[in-house]
């Protein structure tokens, strides 16, 4: 089995990051093209820039060798208290792939735990992200490294 290294991106790494984000893209856009674009425009690439670059963002990597196999883009959320909820910080999983020709080999578990360790040395105690149903795979995967469900959209065709 290959040996992943997980890390924060470098700049020159998002070309590559793209590549697999497309990928993700073509997962939503045929689990549900009645939501999402099948295309992956201009616009699109340039979000895991707006992440590198952000503040409060970042852009994480998994790495066999020189290949980069998988990422997460990650926010770290502070939400003011409001008459709904009370004040609460956490850290977003906010994208997440793994390349096509490195699923089943450890390279999202390891994104994962690399994620959770970051969240504890910024001081958060809790890490979420939201997955589509009809990713079957990744809900399982998701449920199998401890996440809970504790909120659900619903939708009704009329």
């Amino acid at each position: 089995m290959p040996d992943f290294t997980i890390r924060y991106a470098k700049k020159s790494e998002l070309d590559r990051v793209n590549e697999i984000r497309y990928q993700v893209n073509r997962v939503h856009s045929n689990g549900r093209p009645d939501i999402f674009r099948d295309d992956f425009c201009d616009e699109m690439k340039n979000i895991v820039y707006k992440v590198f670059d952000g503040e409060n963002s970042d852009v994480i990597v998994a790495v066999n060798g020189d290949t980069i196999c998988g990422f997460a883009t990650v926010e770290y959320i502070a939400k003011e208290k409001s008459p709904y909820g009370l004040q609460r910080e956490f850290y977003q999983i906010c994208e997440f792939g793994v390349d096509e020709n490195f699923r089943r080999m450890g390279v999202a578990t390891k994104l994962i735990s690399f994620c959770k360790q970051e969240a504890e040395n910024r001081g958060f105690d809790r890490l979420e992200l939201d997955v589509w149903e009809f990713n079957e795979g990744a809900m399982r995967f998701y449920d199998s490294v401890g996440f809970k469900t504790y909120r659900e959209y619903k939708e009704m065709d009329i």
